[in-house]
């Protein structure tokens, strides 16, 4: 190429570090043009920071005058030539050192105790030095696992009933975690194996009949933790995997590749972290004083901080944390110590006045949120660290706020826009996709809330000598759920989203005082009993209303004839399409959805009343169309239930 095109310019992309004596690349091409490198995919937020953790077993190397040694040793065995050069092969490389059995058990034994702990339960990945390694790891793993469960079972009799509640939990956990064994087909293994006194064979069958990597990609299969030599070192991504044992010797750019499988981003996970049993730190700072030399401008960047820390690192930033919270706490009037000095019904009380002084506005309530989240975050990251127990008694208020903070609003319903995704991701990847068939739960009636279930007369009694400003989030919150299921029902009832949400704004800016804002959202809570009850007034199903309302709001001037004519339209409407149109997985088919438009505006067209311009019916047709298409899924299925 360089003969042919003597003048042309070379450029290259690669994704593997160029580390020392691997130079050919930069001999070829020159020297970089841009790096992006770990540590600002840390700061675009495209990857999560690494975490080291030593936790090298006793017996490791720890002999700087090996080398010195050996040559005694040598000298006085009297080996021949052939026999010492093997000798040499076999301890650089700290192969049976390594392999000790003793060796194998205390770490088998330590990842037991260690993985199981960890505040975030991702997956992980155990890596050996070779595939008889990893099977040995199995079984020592299973063993001690096993032997792990009964000791925590032993444990739940002599516990409070708080603690047996999270014991339960974790050996529920340790039951239903699956591992296995993966590693790559070689010729005579199996006989290999018997050799050394392992079978393969039951590991191999599994690894040929079950689709493990996609199970292991799953984040809530219970397939967690895996065994590996090589496959699944580099060039396989699964976001939840978090934690790295790393029991093999590396350097260079196989290290960097596969201490990237922690730092994929995954909801929940602050941090991957690295274990290491065979003291790879020293190759790995090596090779990150390479790879992060230089950053995309081609200034030396060494000095700043490094993209893979220690954990002590991540201890201090739960440090920073917890202070910054304790911070923005007693500048409430909140004083957490406290709370952590007191006991019983005093505790209580003290919890609740916390929770009324963080929930004055939406700012100061987010604010908090935001802040005990981190904390409950960094805090999980630093376990199973012995390090993390100094800090329970600081998180644990923390979080208990947070929760009734979080119990005052009720959870969101967000079905809808799952589907919505749902839809366009089956638009955009696919003409035919598989198919999760699922409830639409909208319209039961345990997701509806009854507000005339709420006693009013009741609650203003309490809010006068109540703690006021939590009542007034509890009821925000039961009514923005209240108002979300309705709009979810009829969208154009969106004006009442927009008067709820212009008088919690008047609150936060403090033009509405705690009294003040009570008595309008009780006012606000009465005009949204009169909506949920205008379909009977009207002589409507909920579903006829919500056409009946797209055909006629904003208001349009109709007498009452024109009105029982508008009504009787939005009925033979739905009836026709739920009878003849709205099929199964009819948004997914191009010809489907051209029907129902089409059904649409032909029943409109018959149906409506001369008053509508050719203008508005277009407008209107629209609309009602776009509702169909967000509320029917087909076959009976819709916001508003599934057909029987």
């Amino acid at each position: 190429m360089r003969t042919a095109l003597p003048n042309a310019s070379f450029l290259a992309f690669t994704g593997t570090p160029l580390i020392v004596g691997e130079e050919k690349t930069r001999q070829v091409f020159g020297d970089y043009i841009s790096v992006y490198d770990f540590q600002q995919s840390v700061a675009d937020g495209a990857t999560v920071p690494l975490y080291y953790e030593n936790r090298i077993p006793e017996l490791q190397l720890t002999n700087d005058n090996l080398n010195a040694d050996m040559e005694r040793l040598l000298e006085e065995a009297e080996l021949d030539e052939a026999q010492e050069k093997k000798l040499e092969r076999d301890f650089a490389r700290e192969y049976h050192l390594i392999t000790r059995e003793d060796r194998l058990e205390a770490i088998a034994k330590d990842l037991v105790n260690h993985f199981p702990s960890r505040g975030f339960r991702g997956k992980g990945m155990m890596i050996c030095i070779d595939k008889a390694t990893a099977i040995r790891m199995y079984d020592k793993v299973q063993k001690h696992w096993a032997a792990k469960i009964e000791e925590l079972r032993g444990e739940l009799a002599g516990v409070s009933e708080d603690d047996r509640s999270a014991l339960e939990q974790r050996i529920a956990w340790m039951r239903e975690t699956d591992m296995a064994v993966v590693v790559s087909q070689g010729q005579n293994e199996i006989a290999e194996m018997a050799a050394k006194g392992l079978d393969i064979k039951p590991h191999r069958k599994r690894m040929l009949e079950e689709d493990l990597e996609t199970r292991f990609k799953k984040a809530d299969d219970p397939f967690r933790l895996v065994f590996v030599c090589a496959m699944w070192m580099t060039g396989f991504d699964v976001p939840s995997c978090s934690t790295l044992y790393l029991d093999k010797p590396m350097r260079n750019h196989t290290l960097m590749q596969t201490i990237a499988r922690a730092n994929r981003v995954f909801f929940g996970k602050v941090c991957g972290l690295i274990v290491d049993y065979v003291g790879v730190f020293r190759n790995l700072e090596k090779a990150l004083a390479i790879y992060g030399s230089k950053g995309s401008s081609g200034t030396d960047t060494s000095g700043d901080k490094k993209p893979v820390e220690d954990k002590s690192a991540l201890v201090a930033a739960l440090g920073h944390t917890l202070a910054e919270t304790e911070a923005m706490c007693r500048g409430h009037g909140v004083h957490l110590d406290a709370i952590r000095a007191a006991d019983g019904l005093s505790c209580v009380g003290l919890l609740d006045d916390a929770v009324d002084a963080l929930v004055g506005t939406e700012e100061v309530k987010r604010g908090y949120l935001d802040l005990a989240n981190v904390v409950q975050r960094l805090y999980k990251a630093v376990l199973p660290d012995p390090e993390a127990k100094e800090f329970a008694a600081q998180v644990m208020p923390i979080r208990v706020i947070a929760e009734k903070i979080r119990d005052l609003t009720p959870p969101a319903d967000i079905s809808l826009i799952m589907e919505q995704v749902e839809e366009l991701l089956d638009r955009s990847v696919a003409t035919e996709g598989y198919i999760i068939h699922q409830t639409h739960p909208a319209y039961n009636e345990e997701s509806w809330v009854d507000l005339s279930g709420i006693d009013f007369n009741t609650l203003a009694e309490r809010f006068k000598t109540g703690r006021k400003r939590t009542i007034n989030e509890k009821l925000k919150g039961t009514l923005a759920r209240k108002l979300m299921a309705m709009i979810r029902l009829n969208p154009t009832r969106m004006d009442y989203l927009e008067k709820f949400q212009a008088m919690i704004d008047d609150y936060n800016s403090g033009s509405l005082n705690a009294e003040e804002l009570f008595h309008r959202l009780k006012t606000f809570a009465g005009k949204l009993t009169q909506e949920e009850q205008r379909a009977v007034s009207e002589q409507l199903s909920e579903e006829e209303l919500t056409l009946f309302d797209l055909l006629t709001k904003p208001d349009i001037e109709l007498n009452e004839k024109d009105k029982i004519k508008v009504k009787a339209t939005a009925r033979d409407l739905l009836a026709t399409l739920k009878k003849e149109k709205l099929v199964l997985d009819w948004r997914k088919r191009q010809q489907a959805r051209a029907e129902v438009r089409v059904t649409i505006e032909k029943v409109l067209d018959a149906g409506l009343p001369r008053i509508y311009t050719p203008e508005l019916f277009n407008q209107k047709s629209s609309a009602v169309y776009q509702h169909v298409y967000d509320a029917y899924f087909g076959a009976g299925g819709s916001v508003y239930g599934t057909a029987a």
